[in-house]
Formats: structure tokens, sequence, C-alpha cells
């Protein structure tokens, strides 16, 4: 199963027995070879049964009977703004697994359990980001990565050693710094990056990062709903009214082997060029069809195989995420002792 990407604006989501049934506005009608269009609006229908999360960005109109069946399907809705930033998830009923919130509850309010969990979230991170740059090392030596690979590798350190979140976080600040100063040289000749900037992104990287970040953020949330956890109750990111910070916690480590990952694919694969982007008051944004583009490559690298770190078997990257939201459960229920980070060779 994947996610359903619903972009076209102001098109409309109805049910129809087992399917869900998607309909352009009629003005966005399809071209023939001729040139010519046709008079009827675009209608997909796509059965309830290959779906397992729908992603709505921007004006998209879903009926209640659509809704009904998605959650009784125990399948989530994430709304993204049309340019692509996280608004929140509508999801199925809540689990009823009460002694689980209230461990993830104490944890929380534990210093030491919550730094530990932080420490490992972020170690996580900074590993799998020098991990990145020491594999472009080996096929692109370059100065400014090996620097920024000793750098990682001096923060990893001191997160590991910190006593504070406040501390992991200062750490983590600095070897991110650190990765984002090198990841320009990790793109093909004619592309370039200063730095991370978030809101609003000033450039075509930037836009992709926030963009796939965003998408990430969907694909995390829907885990630990799924999973039974509070996803507004994390322990590295503050918990602030209507931020997932559990899903922000957790998806640290996979920022790098899929969000990162799929940007360098589609640059250096000239899959997306500078063409694929607007600039409109200092942001810069994907087009449509560069929108599509990037959701394709993600759902692909989502649906790519690897072995994972803890239980030594296959598993896609969706389902890596899902059990390491389970291995974060297991931790806060005293069934494990430490949570293992999920870290890509």
């Amino acid at each position: 199963m994947s996610t359903l990407y619903l972009t076209e604006q102001y098109s409309t989501v109805k049910k129809n027995g087992e399917c869900l049934v998607v309909q352009a506005p009629t003005w966005a009608r399809k071209s023939t070879e001729q040139g010519e269009t046709t008079s009827e609006a675009q209608k997909v229908e796509v059965p309830l049964l290959k779906v397992d999360q729908v992603v709505v960005m921007g004006n998209v109109t879903m009926t209640a009977p659509a809704l009904y069946a998605l959650l009784e399907n125990g399948i989530s809705v994430c709304y993204l703004s049309s340019h692509g930033r996280y608004l929140g998830q509508l999801d199925p009923e809540f689990s009823k697994n009460a002694p689980l919130r209230i461990a993830q509850h104490q944890a929380h309010n534990h210093p030491q359990r919550r730094v530990a969990l932080a420490r490992a979230f972020v170690t996580g991170k900074l590993r799998n980001m020098r991990t990145q740059l020491l594999r472009a090392a080996r096929t692109r030596p370059n100065h400014d990565v090996r620097v920024a690979a000793t750098a990682l590798r001096d923060s990893i350190r001191r997160a590991e050693g910190a006593t504070t979140v406040s501390e992991v976080l200062g750490h983590e600040g600095v070897g991110s710094a650190a990765y984002f100063d090198a990841f320009g040289q990790l793109l093909r000749d004619g592309w370039s990056f200063e730095g991370r900037v978030r809101r609003p992104p000033t450039d075509p990287v930037n836009a992709m990062l926030s963009f796939g970040y965003a998408l990430l953020t969907s694909q995390v949330s829907a885990a630990v709903q799924m999973v039974g956890l509070d996803p507004y109750v994390g322990y590295l990111h503050v918990a602030r009214y209507g931020r997932p910070a559990l899903a922000l916690d957790l998806m640290e480590e996979f920022r790098t082997p899929v969000v990162d990952s799929v940007v360098l694919t589609v640059i250096n694969n000239r899959v997306i060029e500078p063409t694929d982007f607007t600039a409109e008051l200092g942001a810069t944004r994907l087009t449509d069809a560069g929108r599509r583009a990037f959701m394709e490559r993600f759902e692909e690298r989502l649906a790519t195989e690897i072995v994972h770190p803890t239980f030594g078997y296959k598993a896609t990257y969706r389902r890596c995420i899902e059990l390491q939201v389970r291995l974060l459960a297991k931790v806060l229920l005293g069934e494990i002792g430490s949570y293992p980070a999920f870290l890509v060779r």
C-alpha cells in the first residue's frame, strides 16, 4: 500500500463503493494528441485497499462519506498547505492503550529518561548525516566534506555525554550546521546551496528539503498514532500547542536517509531542474510538475527495502518508521532498556 497525494487545486474526492473517486475541476481538462481538449473533467478511481494514508495539499474538498470511509478503514488524512507546510492530521479512533500513554507522559516528566531519549534521537540523526558525507567523500573527495564529517564526529561525541536536553539540542545544532555547510558539495554542477533556510525557503534546495520534511512528518505522525502514542508529547522537541513533538523527535533519524537522499537523487539524476521552481515574495516553491516528480521519488524511497539495523531483516523505509515507533513503545513500557536509534550504513 502507499500514500494517495491530492494536489490538484479545487478537486473533489467522493466515495463510490470501496473506492475513492478523485474529480478535477471542470476547467482542468485532458489534452488530446492533437492539442485539443475534451469536455469531461478528469476522474480517477482509487481502491481503498491500496491506500494507507491520504495527503491533502491546499484547496481539495473531501465529502463526508469519503472521510467516513477513510476513518472506518483506519486511514489517516494529513493536511498540508498549497505550498507544502504541515498543518495537521485527521486520524482514526485513538488507540485504547492507556498504559502506554501514561508511560509516555511519565518518561517526559522524568529528566534522566527524557534526556536519554533525546540523546538517542540526536546521535542517530548526526550519525546518519556523517554517513551521508562519508559516502560522498568516497566518490567525490572534497575538503569541505571531510571537515564537516570531522565536525559531526565531535558533535556526536559531545551529544553522547550531554546531561540536559538543552545541551543535546546545542550539539545537534552545531552538527547540523556543519552538515549543511557541506551539503552543497554533494550537488551536481549548476546547483548552489549556501545553508539551511527554513521559513520561508529562499532557494530550490531549501524548498525541496522543507517540502520533504513536511511529507516525512505526516508519515511519522501516522505511525505514532497507529502504535498508540501521543504525537504531541515528545522528549527532544518542546511540547507546544498543535506541535507534533514526538513525531518530530522520531523523524530526526530519517531526515537524511529519506528526504536528503531524495533531494540529492532528483538533482543529481536531473529529475528536477531549476525551471521546476517559482519565486514569490522572497519564497521559493516547487511548481506543480516539480512537486509531482518529487513526491514520486519520495514514495519510491519509502518503498525501498533495507536491512533494519536492530532486527536484521529487510523492511521498507515506511515499515522501518513504524518499527522505530514500536521500539520506543517497548522502551517506555520497560520491555527493553534503551532506545536503539535507526542507523544507516
